[in-house]
Order: C-alpha cells, then structure tokens, then sequence
C-alpha cells in the first residue's frame, strides 16, 4: 500500500488529477453524496430490495442538499437536528397519508414553522429546507412502501449515514470548510479584477456596459465574504483556544482589502483612455489588472490543494515597469492614472507577502449576530417581514397543490409540491427565473432521459443515475436548468430499479411540473407582489445612508488611525450590501411585468451611479493609511460634502421637497472649489473628495424622478 502511495505522490498525472479536483470544491461534496447514494443502492439491489436502495438514496441526497457549513463540532449538532427533524416529517406525513384534510392542515402550518426556523440561522435554514424536502419525499413513495414506518426509517437512515461519512471527511481536514469559501471569495474577486481590466482602455458606453457587469460581479464577492464570516464566526464559537483561526483571519482581512482597492475608484476611466498620451500606461494598467486577477485565483486554488502560492514574477516585473514609465514619464501625466497605479502597486505587494504576519497574536475582531435566537424569530412574526411573506405564500402554494392533486387525483401529484419548493422563491423576477429553469430541465431531461435510457441494461442504469446525481449536484450552484435535467434522469433511473416503470412515471412528471410551475408564478404575482420599482426609492435612501456612515468610517479613520477597524469594517460592509441590493434590483425589474418596469432606465442610471459613489468613497479608504501621520486637510469640504449626504438621504425619506436645491447647490459649490483649488498640497483628496460631490449631485437628479413616482405609491419609510 505504501509503495502505490509512493508511486501516486511521484505521478504528474495523480498529481494533475488531484489538483484539478480539489481545485473546485463543489467535486467533492458531488463525490461524497454519489460514493454514499452508489453503495446504499448497489447494496440493497444485491440483496434484493431495490426500494429500500432508492428510499435510502434519497435520505442521502436530502442531507447533502440541507448540509451546512459549520465547524465539526457544529456539524455533529447540525447531524443531531437534520436527523429528528427528517423524522418527525417524515413519521408524520406517514401517519397523516389516509387522512388527506389532516395531511393539507399538518403540511400547511409546519411549512411556515420551518421556514421561520430557518431564519434564525445558517445552520437552522439548511436542516428546514431538507425536513420540508424529506416530508415531500415521504408523500411521493408512500403507494409504494411496503410498510408505513419503512420510508421514515430509510429516508433518515440515509441522511444519517451521509451525515456521518461528511463528517469523518472534515475531521480529517477540520479546516477545510474555512479554505472552501475563502478560496471562494479568491476566485469571486479574480472574476471582479478580471472584468475591470476591460476598462483599459475604454470609451463612455463601453465603461457603462462594463461597470453594470461590475456591479453584478460585486454581488457575488460580497456575498462570498459574508459567508466567510459566518464560516469563521461558527468555528470562533466551537474553538475555545483561537490561534488555529489566526492564518485564516488574516486571509479574510487580506481579502476583504484587496476588495475594498478593487472596488475603488479614481476617475471616470473614459476620460483616462480618451487621452493619447496615456496609451501606453493604460495598456500596463490593463495588464497588471489581468495578472493580479490571475494571482488572486492563484491563491484560491492554493487554499483548496494544499500546494503553497507562488507569486507571479511577471507581477513583479510589470509594477516595477509601470512605475518606471511613470516616473520617466516627462509629460505632465493626470493625477488619477498616479493614483490607479498607487493602489494596484500596493495591491501586488499585499498578495505578494499574504503569508507574512498571518500568525500574529493579534486576534481582529469579527462582526456577529448578537441577538439571541428567540429575539431573531420574533423578528420575523409579521406579516410585512419577507420571511414571513414568503413561509405564507409557500404554505398556499403546497395547500393548493395539494387539493389540486387530492381533488383531480393527478397521478404522481406530490411532485406538484416538489416543484413548488424549488420553484417559488422569495420574490416575483427570482420564481419567474428558477420557473424557466425548471421547466425546460425537467422536458430536456425527459426527452433525454428515455431516449437513452433503452440503451442502458440494468446495472447500466444503475450506474447511469449515480452519474446523474453526480452532475446534478455538479451544476447545482452553477447553472440551475442544467441541474434538473440530470435530476430528471436521476428520478427516472429510480423508478425503472424499483419497478421498471421509469418511463411511464416521466409524462406525469413532466405535467405536474408545470402544474407546480404555475401555482407558484400565480401565488406570488398576486399575494404580495414587490415591484422593484416600488423598492428602488427605499433601497436608494438606504445606499445613500449606508455610504455616509462609511464615509464618517474613513474620516474617523484619517483623524485617529486604529489597530482595531471593526467599525470600519462593518461600515463598508454595510455600503456594499446597500449597494448590492440596488443593483439586485435593478437586475430583477428586468423580469417584472411590463407595466411594472417603470422608470427602468433611470434605475440604471441609480444603479450605476451608487456603484460609481461607494468606488469613489473606497478609494479614499484604500488610500487612508498611505500616511497615516497626515490627517485628512481641508475639514471644510469634508464637513460640507458630509452635511450634504447626511441631507440628500433627509430628502430622500421625505415628501417634501424644498431642500433639495439648496444641497444641490453647495456640492456644486465644493465641487467648483475643489476643481480650482491648488491640488499640489493635497492632491489624493481634492480628486477623491470631487468625485464624491459630484457624482452625489448627479444620483439627486436622478433621484428627482423618483420623487415625483412616490405619490402613487406608499411613503417612504
């Protein structure tokens, strides 16, 4: 045994397979529920009993898709929760089944306990969503079970025993689940810096189209890093001895720092490319984007393989001969391309020494959730909370679904409600997406699946569905339609082993997808409906509040420089979650009706600009301790472009409109100012505290539109 580990360590075709699979951590979860569902399946086909594979199989497949991300120690209590959960759903759909009004009442209410439960935590969310999923499951087998306890017992077997397998691989490599979502956020921020290159060189349309692709990518990385906080606030909560997180800490603050210089800006960079004489610099800044994007996945993929990071040389090389042309330069070269090249320099030498200081004493605070776990769900007990919204409108959707099915006797017409889970979603544009995708998979995969499935014998098939889940789970998170296609062929494959009517089921399949597919589009266009466009206004206000509580952040951080930034951090945080649910939005009102698209391209323009004000406000972060002895000069235009945000926000929570004026008028007035003013003193913060005024008095005159839009709806709050 030892001389085939010794001759696989030494193999560069081990070697390249090792990496590559580990290099995308969506494998192995992929791999672990297929070894799991494969051997529960073959094994009980060998002995005989088909059912009780599949049944197991589908315990299985269950608990991976409710796993949550959690220290060992929070995994076991997670295993301990998805267990007596599993099996109280799945006993009582059991013992309700010959009572059809019991069962619609019992799946009615425990949907909406389930979906608030799952609001007071990560941990909560995922074994709710899966007791919600074994429970349908239950209903779907329940003809064919040979005895009412059998499906209950299999079903939370099967969880059981994945979730015991799951766990033995992470105590292998404890720390693994902290590497996954760092590596995650690595690869999100490679995708933004990747994308920002494109804006070297540039023209006004192409800068447009690119920051819109931006922001989007800023949704992603933002909510990689919230995950990597949750990760490491769940191991910071089971460690009583905190220095093993140290390294890991310090790659989410190196992390959240590269964010924050990516996500800066210095100048509309239109205006950089428009001039000749910056071509050369531009194409270096172009290159230097590109590499360090490359670096940044890099890193990632360094975190999930276990081989140490090797900084590029050619990043190296290309600073220094940026800098070089830069200083050589004997044109007078604009001070924004100074700047850029400033915070792209120090960018290269932060991930060049990421290794350094990450076992330091020094422990950084991270920002929790202090609320007790009562106080949490109390917060969702009304009725305007989206939570609450949402368990309601699910729980109608199941109740009609399931008289529907009751009252027609649609065949197999549990799978309604199955499709309604995954289906009907928190909001109008996020059901009429995932509907879509549902639909086309499931009559892709039907069309597919029995046109191969006569091709297979039946170990072919058996094989044929632990392939199916494997890619299912694969393109889960990539690419949802592609997902249902293989879990189609999966379901397919399932029935033809229990009783070679795998075929048969497929139309009914096909017919009560649709039927789910339509409840779910109807519930939630007329119980609630949230217009985006009714939200732009508040989420506006919101973005506009957020980014002057980060704009203090950073004054603060000028005039008294802190070892400490939590405050800070959680400052900025906030700014790129109020950003980041402007530009959701936004990006949702594209599949709201018509009618309801209202004002749709000055919600890009908002969008657009809001983006363009926290880029500007995180550059003047990014550049706050390049002196740290050097407090922030000219207090007068801080305080004024201060007053002014802290107004425009006023404005933007009220009806009325007299103010408005006056606050376009003073940051007209600072700008002007700045713009004249002898920017040798101070040149980083003139440029910076201009851009900040100005495309603050710009995202007001959008913003007039939508006052005159917010009669007609309900005040803004």
């Amino acid at each position: 045994m030892n001389q085939l580990f010794n001759y696989l360590n030494i193999s560069s075709w081990y070697k390249s397979f090792r990496n590559t699979f580990l290099s995308d951590p969506d494998r192995l979860l992929a791999f672990k529920a297929t070894f799991v569902i494969g051997t529960l399946v073959i094994l009980m086909v060998i002995f005989g009993y088909p059912f009780y594979g599949v049944s197991l199989g589908l315990g299985a497949l269950a608990g991976t898709l409710s796993e949550t991300d959690d220290h060992p120690n929070g995994r076991l209590k997670s295993m301990v929760l998805k267990v007596l959960s599993f099996a109280i759903s799945s006993f009582s759909v059991e013992l309700l089944q010959p009572y059809p009004i019991l069962l619609a009442i019992g799946l009615s209410f425990s949907t909406i306990i389930f979906i608030l439960i799952g609001g007071i935590s990560e941990r909560f969310r995922g074994v709710t969503f899966g007791a919600l999923l074994i429970g349908i499951y239950t209903m779907i087998g329940a003809d064919i079970s040979p005895n009412w306890y059998v499906q209950p017992i299999l079903l939370t077997t099967g969880a059981f025993i994945y979730g015991v397998l799951s766990y033995i691989f992470l105590s292998l490599k404890p720390y693994s689940l902290i590497e996954e979502q760092l590596a995650r956020g690595f690869t999100a921020l490679s995708l933004y810096l990747n994308e920002k290159s494109k804006l070297f060189p540039s023209d006004e349309p192409t800068e447009k189209e690119i920051r819109a692709k931006l922001a989007l990518l800023n949704v992603q990385t933002v909510e990689a890093l919230d995950k990597c906080k949750a990760v490491l606030n769940s191991y910071g909560e089971s460690l009583s001895n905190q220095q093993p997180l140290q390294p890991y800490l310090h790659y989410f603050m190196v992390l959240q720092s590269l964010h924050e210089r990516a996500a800066s800006s210095h100048d509309p960079y239109n205006l950089l490319s428009a001039n000749p004489l910056n071509n050369e610099l531009i194409g270096g800044i172009r290159q230097l984007l590109h590499e360090l994007a490359h670096a940044t996945q890099n890193f990632s993929k360094s975190l999930l393989t276990g081989i140490s990071y090797k900084h590029p040389i050619a990043l190296d090389w290309l600073v220094k001969t940026t800098n070089s042309l830069l200083q050589n330069n004997k044109l007078t070269i604009s001070q924004p391309i100074k700047l850029l090249i400033l915070n792209l320099s120090k960018s290269h030498i932060t991930l060049k020494n990421i290794h350094q200081n990450n076992l330091s004493n020094l422990l950084p605070r991270l920002e929790k959730d202090s609320r007790t776990y009562f106080e949490r769900l109390k917060a969702q007990l009304n009725i305007n909370h989206p939570r609450m919204r949402h368990a309601l409108r699910l729980s109608v959707s199941f109740l009609i679904g399931f008289t529907l099915s009751e009252y027609f006797h649609i065949a197999k017409g549990e799978w309604i409600v199955l499709t309604i889970l995954f289906v009907l979603q928190p909001s109008y544009s996020e059901t009429r997406r995932r509907l879509f995708q549902r639909t086309v998979g499931t009559l892709a995969g039907v069309i597919i699946g029995i046109l191969i499935i006569q091709l297979f014998s039946f170990s072919g098939q058996i094989v044929l569905m632990l392939a199916s889940s494997y890619l299912f789970l694969i393109w889960m998170k990539r690419r949802y339609s592609i997902s249902v296609i293989y879990v189609t062929i999966f379901v397919l494959c399932a029935f033809n082993i229990i009783a070679n009517k795998g075929v048969d089921v497929m139309a009914p399949r096909l017919i009560d997808t649709i039927i789910g597919a339509i409840i779910s589009f109807v519930v939630v266009r007329f119980l609630w409906p949230e217009w985006q466009y009714k939200k732009l206004p508040n989420l506006l206000s919101e973005a506009i509040l957020k980014n002057t509580t980060y704009f203090k952040a950073i004054l603060e951080e000028y005039k008294k420089p802190t070892t400490d930034d939590l405050e800070y951090r959680i400052a900025r945080r906030e700014a790129h979650r109020a950003d980041n649910a402007l530009v959701t939005a936004w990006q949702n009102m594209q599949l709201d009706p018509q009618k309801q698209q209202q004002l749709k391209k000055v919600a890009f323009k908002l969008t657009y600009l809001n983006h363009a004000l926290l880029s500007y406000v995180s550059a003047l972060g990014a550049h706050r301790n390049q002196n740290q002895q050097e407090k922030l000069s000219h207090q007068v235009f801080e305080i004024h472009i201060l007053k002014a945000l802290e107004e425009s926000h006023h404005w933007l929570i009220t009806q009325s409109n007299n103010k408005i004026e006056n606050i376009e008028d003073t940051l007209e007035k600072i700008s002007n100012q700045l713009l004249n003013t002898n920017k040798e003193i101070t040149q980083i913060q003139y440029i910076l505290l201009f851009n900040i005024a100005e495309v603050t008095l710009q995202i007001l005159e959008q913003a007039k539109l939508f006052k005159l839009t917010s009669v007609a709806t309900k005040p803004l709050k």
